[in-house]
């Protein structure tokens, strides 16, 4: 299997008055290859995290076809919907939403219990905020922390229970541009030494030539 998700003629429209709908995305037939870095590009407004959140089933697309592991999941109840993104999806917001009165190593410690996770937690949150560079800093509170480490935490949290893919959806967009690089270099060592799926978007074009894989959205549409 080459591709983790595919989607066919996806589409998604959102009511905007008497009897009218304004089409976010239209017919989106695209391909995620597995152990990955895709990135979904364009500006405020084009599709992008529309897209992401119905790939991530945050929602469900209004027409088409998404493929997970090649299994049609369209007609999957919401109670499946979450049992999925519990066990096979992390997520990274742009909005790190860190708790504040935990240090970083309690922060991803707390998200492996809520996933019910068995084991030794002490060494799979060491582990993973290894991964992303905080060894040294995961006793630390989100205060402490610079916003560029504050999102390595939260990725350091998505992965923490092995998921087959991650999404991130403009996790540089509050950061300057030295350090979204270096958050995105995270993504890039996590995929290359873990075979992580990660899927993100982002408007800025300085971070193309580390992707795999691009997307480019205008106005709903691939480009």
């Amino acid at each position: 299997m080459e591709n983790i998700i595919e989607t066919e003629k996806v589409s998604q429209a959102f009511p905007v008055g008497a009897g009218e709908e304004f089409y976010a995305l239209k017919d989106i037939s695209i391909r995620i290859p597995m152990g990955k870095l895709t990135i979904f590009r364009g500006r405020s407004g084009s599709g992008k995290t529309t897209l992401m959140n119905i790939l991530g089933t945050l929602d469900r697309p209004k027409s088409g076809k998404v493929f997970f592991e090649e299994k049609e999941i369209g007609s999957m109840k919401d109670s499946e919907y979450e049992i999925l993104r519990r066990n096979e999806m992390g997520f990274v917001f742009q909005s790190v939403a860190l708790i504040p009165m935990m240090s970083a190593y309690e922060n991803v410690e707390f998200a492996l219990r809520l996933q019910g996770r068995k084991g030794d937690l002490k060494e799979r949150t060491k582990e993973c905020l290894n991964l992303v560079g905080l060894g040294k800093r995961m006793r630390h509170l989100p205060q402490e922390l610079s916003g560029g480490e504050q999102q390595r935490v939260a990725i350091a949290r998505a992965i923490a229970h092995n998921p087959k893919v991650v999404f991130a959806d403009e996790p540089t967009a509050e950061l300057d541009t030295a350090t979204g690089l270096q958050i995105v270099k995270v993504f890039r060592e996590l995929v290359d030494s873990e075979g992580i799926t990660i899927i993100m978007t982002t408007h800025d074009t300085g971070l193309m030539e580390i992707a795999d894989c691009i997307y480019e959205l205008e106005d709903g549409e691939i480009v």
